[in-house]
This record gives structure tokens, C-alpha cells and sequence, in this order.
């Protein structure tokens, strides 16, 4: 895979059901295949699936054989994953039930809403520290938001802006546990922020109150090193 590849590129890529769909059909496949054969297999037409064909190879996950045999016409393309491909849907659930299990337990034992947002803040600090600390924290946190699943998106007016989840990668888990859930996510919004500054969270909604969660920031002056007193 190029090494300029981005991983938010690669993540965006196989967010499309076609895209993801045709990674799982080259990625179960012993050798590599032709667009007509992956549009067979996906019940698609060959010209629906060579732009989504295109698009993975531009962002890394495909590499592109030429298939030219010396019969008459245009040489056959073949497409295959690219070595360092993602496995992304084809390891074991671990995770998500690792996850599941971890917020059982969170439950039984009684963890506060306070001590979930503490723990989730932390996260949000060694988030912060993935940025230029000059990147203004809306534009961060649109980049990490993204980065997770959220698909966030932003609208701001009177000084005030707003960013809502329009997807939620939790759902499930916040549905049964939202005290810690949506705890942990208030938490790493909240860490991402106060680390850059220039903002801060006024208001977070999670689904128990609305569709889509969403968080509202308004600007945080900037403390200014007092001078010298008068004599």
C-alpha cells in the first residue's frame, strides 16, 4: 500500500455498501478477478462497479492487473487486494463483544456517568496530542469524529457551533448503557477540546435526548499573560 495512503481516505473508501461489499468478494477470493466477474457475483452491472473499482485503487486497498492473454480486444483488467490491505470485517468480533463485555461490567459495578466522562477525557487528551496545537479544536474534532464513524457534521451561528453525529458507531452499547456510553464519548470530546482550546463544550446531547447527538461549542477567550502593574 502507497505510504501516502491515508487511513481516513481507506476508512471513507470502504464506508460505501458497493465498496465494502466488492473488498469482502476480493478479499474471500483465491486469485484475483475481473470487474465482470465481481459484478456477477454482486448482482451489478460492470459499469456500476468500475468506479468503485477505481476509487479503491486510487486510495491504496486494490492493485491492478493487466490480464492480456494476446486474443483479439481490449486486454482484461484483474484486481486483487493490495498485501497490507485492512482486514476490516473479516477478523473475529473480538472487539465489539470485548466492548459489550467491558460495559456489562461497567454497569454491574456501579460506575458513575462522572467516571465515565473522567476516563473518557483522557482518551480525548492523547487524542489532542495526535494534532498541530496551533489546529483550531472544531477542526479537530470534525477530524477525529470522522476518523471514528461519527460522520459528523457542523453549522455555527451567534458564536455558537454546533457539531452533530449524524452516525453512531455505539449505538447499540449507548442504547443499553448510556450513562456510560455516551458518558465516555461526552469525555473524549470534552479532553480533544480543552487540550487545543480556543472553545469550549457548552452543551452535549446524546441520543437519550435527541437524533442526532450532537455537541455545542462556543469560543473560549484566550487567558492573556497580565503585564507589568503601573508604578
Amino acid at each position: 500500500m502507497p505510504e501516502d495512503a491515508s487511513r481516513l481516505a481507506i476508512l471513507k473508501a470502504l464506508g460505501d455498501n458497493t465498496r465494502y461489499a466488492i473488498y469482502l468478494e476480493l478479499a474471500r477470493s483465491a486469485r484475483p478477478r475481473s470487474t465482470g466477474e465481481i459484478a456477477e457475483a454482486l448482482d451489478l452491472h460492470p459499469n456500476t462497479v468500475r468506479p468503485h473499482l477505481e476509487r479503491m485503487r486510487d486510495v491504496g486497498i486494490l492493485e491492478q492487473q493487466v490480464d492480456n492473454t494476446g486474443a483479439v480486444g481490449r486486454p482484461q483488467h484483474r484486481y486483487s487486494l493490495v498485501p497490507d490491505a485492512p482486514s476490516l470485517g473479516l477478523e473475529p468480533p473480538v472487539f465489539p463483544m470485548l466492548a459489550r463485555m467491558l460495559v456489562r461490567m461497567g454497569a454491574l459495578a456501579g460506575v458513575a456517568t462522572a467516571e465515565a466522562v473522567d476516563a473518557g477525557r483522557e482518551q480525548g487528551v492523547a487524542d489532542a496530542s495526535g494534532f498541530d496545537p496551533s489546529t483550531p479544536c472544531e477542526e479537530a474534532l470534525m477530524a477525529q469524529l470522522d476518523l471514528l464513524g461519527f460522520d459528523p457534521e457542523i453549522e455555527g451561528a451567534d458564536g455558537k457551533v454546533t457539531v452533530a453525529f449524524t452516525h453512531c458507531p455505539f449505538r447499540e452499547l449507548a442504547q443499553a448503557n448510556p450513562d456510560l456510553v455516551c458518558g465516555l464519548h461526552r469525555g473524549m470530546v470534552e479532553g480533544l477540546v480543552d487540550t487545543l482550546g480556543g472553545a469550549r463544550v457548552d452543551d452535549f446531547q446524546s441520543l437519550v435526548g435527541r437524533t442526532p447527538c450532537q455537541v455545542d461549542l462556543v469560543p473560549e477567550p484566550v487567558a492573556l499573560t497580565p503585564g507589568p502593574e503601573p508604578r
